[in-house]
Order: structure tokens, then sequence, then C-alpha cells
């Protein structure tokens, strides 16, 4: 069965092109107007609203709520803070990531983890002895992300505390008389903020929204300018950079956390007093130095890039709608050295750009590539250069 978000009826009424796609259950709007780089562009000029009410969400609390997360997410949940949120991610006991997800910490003994796909089982199935119970909740919350530089006034007009929100803050305010959490987060790689509101309070606080961005050209964006935002941003999307180690096939389809270049995450793993899921075989693959990949950006040669196209007879494309699947990469001598997970032409930074993964060794910035394109039904290698992510990355964004 198709289920709708507890905006659909605000979203099926401004969806001018009738385009869905099913995530996790619900339909998502592809996108709302003839053009997605309309949206876009809102996002990165004014600011946006994203429906993204079908994540899975689990409420997790008790007396050893703190003491459950710390050992079994990778990153440290011990740092997070009542009235902050955390990107994080959990592993198996090979160090190969289950799933990614933000986890927010209302109370001492109270969290909330978001995730793109079913984990209660995978949770639950773990508790063992400790004094902690896991709800989940994602059929109770309609989450807006509300995503752009002009976000912080509109949520300070309407919730004054939200407006000083550090990056990855949080906190309980009430819009139009309803309770909400408004975070400082998002999927997009802008300033910008995540609102959650009970299902029954869903649409009063939509129309609020919308009517405190009245007149700052505020407009709702679709799935397809927020996988142009992510890419930019740098940010993971699952299924497309990187597989569930739960669902995948073989090795060559699961992931470590410095494979993604997620190692950051994991400061104080020597530590033996948190022995999370996963630390001993990441301990392991730091020391032995047994990371297969490095996760990268790439930033394409545009002028090879239009020599190859004109040499075809071709107009050298500018699309920016982006390519999701794997594109190979290889060194200058034609050994292939690694693969593209995401390919676009990014409007802000007028280039084409990629998300990809590189052996090792090519990972430091400006490291020669070439990434295999299709011109004239063959394929063509244009030059590249790897490049740290976020590939776009404003001040405004932690500011």
């Amino acid at each position: 069965m198709i289920r709708t978000t507890p905006f659909h009826p605000r979203t099926a009424a401004l969806n001018e092109t009738g385009l869905w796609q099913h995530w996790a259950g619900y339909l998502s709007a592809t996108r709302y107007q003839s053009s997605e780089k309309f949206e876009y562009f809102a996002v990165r000029n004014s600011a946006g609203i994203f429906d993204t009410s079908p994540l899975y969400k689990y409420r997790i609390h008790g007396p050893d709520a703190e003491r459950f997360l710390s050992g079994m997410l990778a990153r440290d949940v011990r740092t997070c803070r009542a009235g902050q949120a955390q990107y994080t991610l959990w592993c198996d006991d090979r160090g190969f990531i289950v799933e990614d997800g933000v986890v927010l910490r209302h109370a001492r003994d109270e969290f909330v983890l978001t995730a793109a796909e079913p984990n209660l089982a995978w949770f639950g199935d773990r508790i063992g002895r400790d004094r902690v119970r896991i709800e989940e909740v994602s059929d109770e919350y309609g989450v807006l992300a509300f995503q752009g530089p002009k976000s912080r006034e509109v949520i300070a007009s309407l919730v004054p505390a939200a407006g000083r929100l550090p990056y990855f803050g949080l906190t309980a305010a009430s819009i139009a008389g309803r309770p909400v959490t408004v975070s400082r987060t998002g999927f997009t790689g802008d300033l910008g903020y995540e609102i959650w509101a009970r299902r029954e309070d869903a649409l009063t606080v939509w129309d609020c929204l919308v009517e405190a961005s009245a007149g700052r050209g505020v407009i709702p964006f679709g799935l397809v300018a927020l996988y142009m935002l992510r890419i930019e941003a740098g940010l993971l999307l699952l299924d497309v950079d990187f597989a569930s180690s739960r669902f995948a096939w073989t090795d060559e389809h699961r992931s470590t956390p410095f494979e993604l270049g997620l190692g950051w995450m994991l400061k104080g793993i020597e530590s033996a007093d948190r022995p999370f899921i996963g630390r001993r075989a990441l301990l392991r693959e730091r020391a032995e130095r047994t990371s297969r990949w490095a996760f990268t950006g790439l930033l394409v040669d545009w002028h090879d890039y239009n020599r190859i196209y004109d040499e075809a007879g071709l107009i050298p494309p500018r699309e920016h709608v982006p390519v999701q699947e794997e594109m190979f990469v290889y060194d200058p001598n034609g050994g292939q050295v690694g693969y593209a997970t995401s390919f676009m032409y990014s409007p802000m930074l007028q280039r084409h750009i990629a998300l990809a993964r590189v052996r090792p060794d090519l990972a430091k910035p400006g490291s020669d590539v070439r990434l295999e394109v299709a011109v004239n039904h063959r394929y063509e290698y244009v030059r590249a250069q790897t490049a740290g992510n976020p590939l776009y990355n404003p001040p405004r964004k932690i500011a």
C-alpha cells in the first residue's frame, strides 16, 4: 500500500508536474515545477521546503539509553549533549557500515534516531539487559526540511530561540500554538533547519511556515533538486554512494567508515571504555592500512570535456540532473583506479563534478585522473582532479 505523509494535502496541491516517487512506501514529489533547477536555485538563493517525513524514526529512552547507543553507534553519542544532534552511523562486527542517520538528544535519557531503512529489529535484538526501550514513531511525526540562506530569518520570526541555534543544535518550541522540535540540520549543505511536528499538527505548521515565508521566494522542492544539492555538499546517499552491509551480496558492495571519508567520526576509538560494534575491525583496518578506497570529490576539466565533445561534432552537454550510477575512474595510463557514484553539472560551480571512490594513494586533492564518459556510443576519458568534499561549502552553513 502506498502511503502519504502528513503534509500530502499541501504538497499534492502544489505539485504542478504530478510526478511522484516512492520513498519508504510513501509518495514523495520528484519535482513540483517544470524545472528542478528552479527549485535548486530557490534553496541556494532564498529557501526551499522539503517534506522529509518518510524517514524512519525511532525513540530510544530509559536509564541506560546512552550506554546502549554508545555501544551501537560508531560515533560516540556521549559527546552529544541534550539539545544537540549528531550525524552518525552503525556498523556490523566486521566494521562494514549498516546505515547512517541523525540522532537527536532531547534529554539525558531520551533520543530520537532517523534512518532511511527499517532498523527497529536490528537495534531491538541487541538490547540485552540494558534498561532501555525502542519505539518506532515514524508515523507519529511529519518533518519539514527548511533550507537556504533566508531560512534563519523566517525561522527566527516564528521561533526566536531557533534563530540562535548552533550548527546541529535543537530546541523544543511551538509554531502556531502547536508543539514542535526545530533542529539546525539538513541534507543540502546549506544553512537550514528541520521542523518536527505531530501528525495532527502538520498542516497547521506548514501553513504557518508558508505564511511567514511569503514574499521571500520560498518554494517547495522535490527529490531531484535534493540530489543536486547533496552532491555539491558531498553528502552520502544510501544505495547510491554506499550499500547497507545487511543487504550487500559481497564485500565489494560493502564499505567501512574510513573508505567513505567518515573516519573523523571515530575519535576516541582507541579507548577501551566504549566497545561499540565493529570497533576491533576498524582498529585493525586503521593499523594495517587495509582500506580499499578513499572517498573524494572530482572536478572535471572543462577544457578537456569540451574538446572531447567538439571533436565528436557535438555540443558539450551541461546536464544538471544527477547521474547516480557507476562511472569508472582511471589513472593517466589507463589503469582503473576507482569509480564515481554520483555525477552532475553544478549550476553553482559552473562545472561538472562527481563523488567517487579512488585508490587511497590518489585521494590527495589535485591528483590527476580520468573519468569515463560515453560519447557517440564510445567511451572517452576526460581529465579530472580529485578534490576535498564538500565541493560547495558556503560559510553560512555553520555560521
